[in-house]
């Protein structure tokens, strides 16, 4: 049966319109796919950084990491994020989609791309380009058309949001001002725009170079796309923060203390995130960046965004014990978790989502982005532990979380074994958690590189390292972190895949009953939060000061 032309959610009140609820489907179905095959080939790195390269083969290794980083870092995340845009487009600013053609042109372009990039990295070793595909390095001319059709797919998504929330502007259609949610889109469009011209002025000219048309320079290529490649993961935070305060709101009925404060904060990430590219340039030949450019911006600017992150960290916390608060549970300063809803996948999630990325992506971020840490941290382990706190722990855990949501409310399908789902953020989080941090203390402590599938002395080879033996347990913690975070994942796929085939179809009355979003009015002060901003702001310092410390431990200076 065709959908209406438009439908109100009886959940949330939200208008939706057919050609975007249609959108939102497929995008979130095809995100997951993606998702699956990043699980998939995510096993072969496991068992080659725990049990060795005698098991493993470097070069199933580099394959499997190829496709593990194209699947989960850019597929899985770009497709949702997409749905995410029309999304917040259509529904939170009560809009007809504006321009269906190209939104659909978009989507064929980004799956024709996903599709092919996928067949170039299981039919030829020569596309097996680390996910950093430096010049000189070169794949065959198809592997750069592939990433060119898929970023031309992304333009298109965001064209259209653009020109959906003109149209909800000139059309008043939101009142006064832009729901949050939407604003926090904005933000993540205006930087998904920046992110994929750099990575057209970077891919364009290589697809050339590859057909032996003209010659590039390496290090032009290197500091165009870390534009491309580190603003990718911007567009995930700003993504991943709207879906915080999404989730405060569907979960509890939790509102920031303060929207002004919330825009701000968004406004912070528009002037100064992308200059968290300069890190991946630290180590590059001398005249490449200047001394005066690299203090700039790792030591002053980048921290406009970390404020903005810091606002973030409390608005969300804080939105949360509100929501609470005005329930009734006003119980001391933590009474109010106590009685949270942790039954609920999507509010567990969205609470693991936070403390992880704060505790294990922000910290090591913001440690690995100043010009002094980098020189240790760069090219290590602890860059990938990096990434499983930031874009896997922080931003795919909050993605799961809102697909609770989706399902019922968008797909109208009763979620199937609650209690299995119940579980799923937990074994998720705490293992990639276990994940991340066995890699960070590889990486800086023990200078574990990243991307070596044969580094082990064990492993027989002329270009193994020795590394002492307590790496063995780090080693250990990896793989039992990464079994559970892929068992999680695994369970996060199986449930969704599982509720759209099985779920019980839901009536109208039947969602709203089970999932009504009300925000919660009146005052609340969110006195528990403040006292744990607090405690994470002084862990925070603690922490940035103590890899000071251990970095002068490096290099022994006189006659010690």
């Amino acid at each position: 049966m065709a959908l209406p032309l438009e439908r109100t959610c009886p959940a949330t009140g939200l208008r939706l319109f057919s050609t975007a609820e249609t959108l939102v489907k497929i995008n979130a179905v095809v995100a997951v796919v993606f998702l699956l095959l990043g699980f998939l080939w995510v096993i072969p790195s496991i068992i080659n950084r725990v049990l060795g390269p005698g098991v493993v083969s470097p070069q199933l290794y580099y394959q499997a990491t190829f496709l593990h980083g194209w699947n989960m870092l850019i597929f899985w995340i770009l497709f949702f994020e997409v749905a995410l845009l029309y999304f917040a487009a259509s529904a939170l600013l009560k809009t007809p989609l504006r321009f269906p053609g190209l939104a659909w042109g978009g989507f064929w372009l980004m799956l024709l791309g996903a599709v092919l990039i996928n067949y170039l990295g299981v039919a030829s070793p020569s596309n097996f380009l680390p996910f950093t595909p430096y010049v000189p390095l070169q794949a065959p001319p198809l592997f750069y058309l592939a990433v060119i059709l898929f970023a031309v797919g992304a333009i298109l998504a965001v064209f259209v949001f653009f020109a959906t929330l003109h149209r909800a502007w000139r059309e008043k259609t939101y009142g006064a001002t832009m729901p949050l949610g939407a604003f926090g889109a904005l933000t993540a469009a205006i930087l998904a725009t920046t992110t994929l011209l750099s990575g057209a002025i970077a891919f364009i000219p290589t697809f050339l170079w590859s057909l032996g048309w003209l010659k590039v320079d390496p290090l032009w290529f290197r500091h165009t796309y870390w534009g491309f490649g580190h603003g990718a993961q911007q567009v995930n935070l700003a993504a991943m923060v709207t879906v915080w305060y999404l989730l405060a709101l569907f979960t509890v009925g939790g509102t920031t203390p303060s929207e002004r404060l919330s825009r701000i904060a968004f406004l912070l990430y528009l002037l100064g995130i992308n200059l968290g590219s300069a890190h991946h340039l630290l180590t590059e030949p001398t005249g490449a960046l200047s001394s005066a450019w690299t203090w700039v911006n790792t030591g002053y600017l980048i921290h406009v965004a970390v404020l903005g992150s810091l606002i973030h960290a409390f608005s969300v916390p804080a939105a949360i014990e509100r929501g609470l608060r005005l329930k009734g549970f006003t119980q001391g300063l933590f009474g109010w978790l106590a009685r949270a809803p942790w039954g609920n996948p999507g509010f567990s999630a969205l609470v693991l989502s936070v403390i992880l990325f704060g505790f294990l992506g922000g910290m090591s971020g913001v440690t690995m982005g100043s010009y002094d840490q980098n020189l240790k941290w760069h090219n290590t382990l602890a860059v990938v532990g990096h990434f499983k706190g930031t874009v896997v722990a922080g931003t795919s855990l909050a993605f799961m979380g809102l697909t609770y949501y989706l399902l019922p409310l968008i797909f109208r399908r009763k979620l199937i074994w609650p209690r299995l789902a119940a579980w799923q953020p937990w074994l998720f989080g705490l293992g990639m958690g276990l994940l991340s941090l066995a890699m960070l203390r590889l990486g800086v402590v023990y200078g574990l590189p990243r991307r070596s599938g044969d580094t082990f002395q064990f492993g027989g080879s002329p270009f193994a390292f020795p590394y002492p033996p307590e790496m063995a347990t780090l080693l250990a913690a990896m793989g039992i972190g990464g079994t559970l975070a892929l068992l999680g994942g695994l369970l996060f796929v199986l449930l969704a895949v599982g509720t759209l085939l099985w779920g019980k179809p839901l009536t109208d009355e039947e969602i709203q009953n089970a999932y009504q979003v009300k925000a919660e009015e009146g005052h609340a002060t969110p006195k528990g939060v403040y006292l744990l901003a607090l405690l994470f702001l002084a862990f925070f310092l603690i922490y940035y000061l103590y890899n000071h410390w251990f970095l002068s431990q490096a290099w022994l200076i006189g006659g010690r």
